[in-house]
């Protein structure tokens, strides 16, 4: 089905977003503004038009409007029913009938099941569309498609951390972007403090790749004092090792994130395989981005029916915004204080609230967001957006609070906001913050009052993997924190010190299953209070990446000597601040020495009905199975 405006008339979605029995959450993006919009739930009695506070409609550009669905009442939707959803407008019947391949084999609607006793759960994080390894969301969607029924399919799907790379793109990707905007008539703006006057004098040109954070990116001369009295100067403030393509506009990402979850703009776009213009090095590069992008947008009709058919919900970690976000003070007061970085951070938010974190808890925006956002895309007399209302928004975001939410499932579900809530150091600005402050652990530990057992979505492992963490701390010792991403839940005393004081409360919960990724590596690991006969289980779990991987050659000797040095029986435990703590790994496919997979996929978690879980494992884009078998006792 196409426009009047001889674009598709949906160029991305539709996507589940929160799903329960007191809401229903629908995100897409059409080519052309719909009027009158219609929503029927089949087996839910809900059948009528959509009134004005249901809709929250945002113009991305002149071809481009965001609409999302959110219905909020008592008892809206039945549980463990096989239900189904259709939208319509005044101009159109149906508006997904004619998109390929959106539902499965054998079925005429879009069908979704609410299941608030969570019994299996697919979650993941780190998807990076030109990374050599395959693309696990098509995987989970295969395997979907082999299911008897609706009822067999996971709850929902948590993304955990980097659903898109802000500051890694390939060359190709960003030719793509460049025609994307063109296409769409997406907005442009001014810049200040930079080379630049606006984001339309960016080329998109080849010649013209891999240099931005020569000629774009800005720099700071702040210095970082280190534990041995020297001086460590983080040159650029935007820290990727990989940020010669680093996104800086609005119309990039909002391009960016229409590229990665929907096939439709790839169809209307053309990417030469070889270009002129680039050196021999990245000439070659192009081509080899080029073919992992080409493997990319193969498998994204099957990423956009995986979307429609299982409520997703998502959470930001630092790619998401940019390499390294917040790690610092110092690196926030090198940020923060300069306005084109400011800028920088604050588009790659503004991006995130549209895509991600209004699809999470809608009615969290409402208040003081939601204006600021209809103030800058939906009050354009011009292609040109106010600077003004552009950075008003921005400090509003990076003062916003509330990015964290709640999901009243069995076991209850927490997302905790691990970036932009630090304990920062006070010995020293250049130190790794803790990942959260006392007063948001202790809204944390609010949470966890009276629950039997609960799942923690944190997009860093909270028990993490010893020597690496030995590592970073070496590494800030010698201050080179932004180096190695050195941060960690231990990282920092105070937020390490109170965390580990709330898993040892006697009041918290008697089973914590803690979902993580960021890593780019899978591990799990089972943990209990050491000389204590009752306390909490508690299960960490980590899938890494969906799309990524950790360096192949690396990653077996960290694995190794772990083992050797901070095995569960070796005594430099006790010499750690979790030495209170009896950690154990699972085994992956029984392996004897083995306890970290280093291979792209989607974790895989079954639950009893007490909230322990009976099944751990990892789905690989080839369609094998990694299953982490529980440690050996003794």
């Amino acid at each position: 089905m196409s426009s009047e405006n001889g674009l598709p008339l949906i160029i991305a979605g539709p996507s589940l977003r929160h799903c329960d029995q007191q809401h229903f959450t629908l995100w897409f993006v059409s080519s052309e503004p719909l009027s009158q919009l219609h929503l029927t739930i089949t087996n839910a009695g809900f059948n009528r038009e959509l009134t004005e506070k249901e809709l929250h409609v945002v113009k991305l550009g002149q071809h481009a409007y965001q609409y999302l669905i959110r219905l909020s009442q008592a008892d809206l939707l039945p549980i463990d029913t096989v239900l189904s959803y259709q939208v319509g407008s005044a101009q159109h019947t149906d508006l997904f009938a004619n998109i390929d391949g959106l539902t499965y084999t054998g079925k005429s609607e879009i069908e979704f099941i609410v299941k608030p006793q969570v019994d299996n759960l697919l979650h993941g994080s780190c998807r990076n569309p030109h990374h050599h390894s395959g693309d696990a969301l098509v995987a989970a969607d295969t395997q979907i498609a082999q299911l008897a029924s609706p009822q067999a399919r996971p709850a929902l799907l948590m993304l955990s951390g980097d659903q898109v790379y802000v500051d890694d793109i390939a060359g190709p990707m960003l030719y793509a972007i460049g025609q994307v905007i063109t296409l769409l008539g997406l907005n442009q703006e001014p810049f200040s403090e930079c080379n630049l006057a606006n984001s339309n004098q960016i080329s998109y040109q080849p010649a013209a790749m891999y240099q931005r954070h020569l000629n774009l990116l800005p720099k700071t001369q702040y210095k970082a004092k280190t534990a041995i009295k020297r001086w460590y100067i983080n040159h650029p403030i935007f820290t990727s090792s990989i940020a010669e393509n680093h996104l800086v506009s609005l119309n990039e990402l909002i391009a960016l994130y229409l590229l990665s979850w929907s096939p439709e703009l790839w169809q209307l776009i053309d990417i030469p395989k070889q270009v002129s213009g680039l050196g021999k090095a990245n000439s070659q590069r192009w081509q080899r981005e080029w073919t992992h992008l080409l493997e990319f947008k193969s498998g994204l009709q099957q990423v956009r029916r995986l979307f429609a058919h299982l409520p997703t919900y998502m959470i930001f970690d630092d790619h998401d915004i940019t390499d390294d976000w917040n790690l610092t003070a110092r690196w926030e007061m090198a940020a923060y204080n300069h306005a084109f970085s400011k800028r920088i951070i604050g588009n790659a938010l503004i991006a995130y609230t549209l895509f991600q974190g209004l699809g999470n808890a809608p009615e969290k925006f409402d208040a003081e967001v939601k204006p600021q956002l209809d103030a800058l895309f939906n009050s354009l007399d011009s292609s040109t957006q106010d600077a003004a209302v552009q950075d008003s928004l921005i400090d509003k975001l990076l003062n916003f609070e509330d990015w964290h939410y709640c999901l009243q499932t069995s076991p209850k579900i927490i997302v905790l906001d691990t970036r932009t809530r630090r304990w920062r150091s006070e010995s020293n600005l250049g130190k790794p913050s803790g990942l959260m402050d006392w007063e948001a652990l202790m809204e944390f530990q609010a949470e966890l009052v009276n629950q039997p057992n609960v799942i923690i979505v944190s997009a860093a492992p909270m028990y993490g993997v010893k020597l690496i963490e030995t590592v970073q701390r070496m590494a800030t010792f010698c201050g080179a924190s932004l180096l190695v991403d050195a941060e960690n839940w231990m990282a920092h005393p105070g937020t390490a010190n109170t965390l580990l004081s709330i898993f040892q409360h006697r009041k918290t919960p008697e089973q914590f299953v803690i979902l993580s990724g960021d890593v780019h590596y899978s591990f799990s690991y089972d943990i209990s209070i050491r000389f204590r006969d009752a306390g909490p289980a508690i299960y960490q779990i980590t899938c890494s990446g969906i799309k990524n991987q950790f360096p192949e050659k690396l990653l077996p000797y960290f694995d190794k000597f772990n083992g050797w040095l901070y095995g569960h029986f070796s005594p430099l435990n006790f010499f750690t601040k979790r030495k209170r703590m009896s950690v154990r790994g699972r085994r992956p496919n029984g392996a004897r020495s083995q306890r970290l997979m280093n291979k792209s996929g989607i974790g895989r978690v079954e639950l009893a009905a007490n909230g322990a879980p009976t099944k751990i494992a990892v789905l690989h884009a080839d369609m094998s199975e990694t299953e982490f078998l529980p440690p050996r006792r003794s």
